[in-house]
């Protein structure tokens, strides 16, 4: 059983704000260099590329959905892989590299954040990190509503951002040379492989969805609210993606997409003809979001499993005033800073999308499991049985292509 405390996380997250929080997740710094690589693969086809790998993620983003209505806790995918699997050790190996993989994302991302400030301002990294960390530290010890209204800004900035790229190449449109019947990718295998791959890519654009089942305790209406979000982010976030691979293809050659290091800064200098420091400015702010996100994401997985008895009781320990688990944050931001700072040439990629795929695999079964014991719970909206056995058919093909590509 849980264990009891006389304070509780608040409940202030609404849905828009819930929603601004996993936009901020999902389009942390990745998308500002990943559609070169995706151009140099799909070619022109980059937006069937990024709406495949939406349909991919839909399946598995539809069960965390009814998980999530079923079970609204944090620590999420631990607690849906417990009430699956029975397996409190497979929880709390799940959790934990949950957790670890949001730290060393965050821990990754600084990095980048000081190779954009050190354009403006000559200042050792470690020094950077430490005031970072701590401020993040500090600005999710200081409450949720106080983070989650910092995030929904820096996420706005964010999308201001993108949105600055599509309407920079807006204009293009009308005056593609390429034909059209070329926007139709034809029934070749060369082509359609291409698009496949490019949407293996692309996968890792719609990851951090999940995230948001994490401060499920802090969320109004959880039941309701958690599902929503989910689907309404999944909706937001493709609609931007496509349309940026759009005006990307319109403006600049695939290959020249391909060859540049910041390639939306690129789109947007050869439409607008003007300089993109703005951009990297803007890529700054996502990178401190992404941070910050993660910070909350992972000292509410340690916060949830401690209230399951999974980890040490003080961790699940919450501040009466603050409402927010200080213990579980400061946990969270002295591993940031331990990563950041003797693992600064540490890239897990390849490590961090094995344990997404896996996770993901491990969520659709526990889903299966738990439509067993309680088909129609009250109250929770259900997805039919093939939702979850068709996301595990496509991340364990991913899982397959992902192995194949290390041998």
């Amino acid at each position: 059983m849980p264990s009891s405390d006389p304070a509780s996380l608040k409940r202030s997250v609404t849905l828009p704000m819930l929603i601004f929080y996993g936009l901020g997740n999902i389009f942390g710094a990745g998308i500002y260099v990943l559609i070169g690589k995706m151009a140099g693969i799909a070619g022109i086809y980059v937006p069937f590329s990024f709406l495949l790998a939406c349909v991919v993620v839909l399946f598995t983003a539809l069960s965390y959905a009814e998980l999530s209505a079923r079970y609204p806790l944090s620590a999420g995918e631990a607690v849906y892989i417990y009430e699956g699997f029975g397996s409190s050790l497979l929880s709390m190996a799940v959790g934990l590299l949950i957790a670890f993989g949001g730290l060393l994302s965050s821990a990754t991302i600084l990095h980048g954040f000081h190779g954009y400030l050190s354009t403006f301002v000559a200042l050792p990294e470690i020094v950077t990190v430490v005031i970072l960390v701590m401020a993040l530290s500090l600005i999710a010890v200081w409450g949720i509503t106080q983070s989650m209204i910092i995030a929904f800004i820096l996420t706005l900035v964010e999308m201001i951002g993108l949105g600055m790229v599509i309407y920079a190449g807006a204009g293009y449109i009308e005056s593609w040379d390429i034909p059209l019947k070329m926007a139709v990718p034809p029934l070749e295998f060369s082509v359609i492989n291409a698009i496949i791959l490019g949407g293996f890519l692309a996968f890792f654009a719609f990851v951090g969805f999940e995230d948001m089942v994490n401060i499920a305790e802090e969320v109004k209406e959880p039941t309701k609210t958690l599902p929503r979000a989910i689907m309404m982010t999944l909706l937001i976030t493709t609609l931007f993606y496509m349309a940026i691979a759009l005006v990307s293809v319109l403006v600049l050659s695939p290959e020249t997409l391909a060859s540049s290091v910041a390639p939306l800064a690129k789109v947007y200098e050869t439409a607008t003809g003007k300089s993109a420091d703005v951009l990297s400015i803007i890529a700054m702010v996502a990178v401190v979001n992404g941070a910050l996100i993660q910070i909350i994401m992972a000292s509410r997985i340690f916060y949830g499993m401690s209230r399951q008895n999974w980890l040490p009781g003080f961790l699940g320990s919450v501040h009466p005033k603050t409402r927010t688990p200080i213990a579980s944050t400061i946990l969270s931001g002295v591993i940031v800073f331990v990563l950041a700072t003797f693992f600064e040439l540490l890239t897990l990629a390849q490590f961090s999308s094995f344990v997404i795929f896996i996770v993901f695999t491990l969520v659709n079964l526990s889903l299966i499991s738990v439509k067993r014991k309680n088909p129609h719970p009250s109250g929770v909206r259900t997805y039919p049985l093939y939702v979850p056995v068709v996301g595990i058919v496509l991340n364990l093909t991913l899982l397959g292509f992902q192995i194949v590509s290390l041998i």
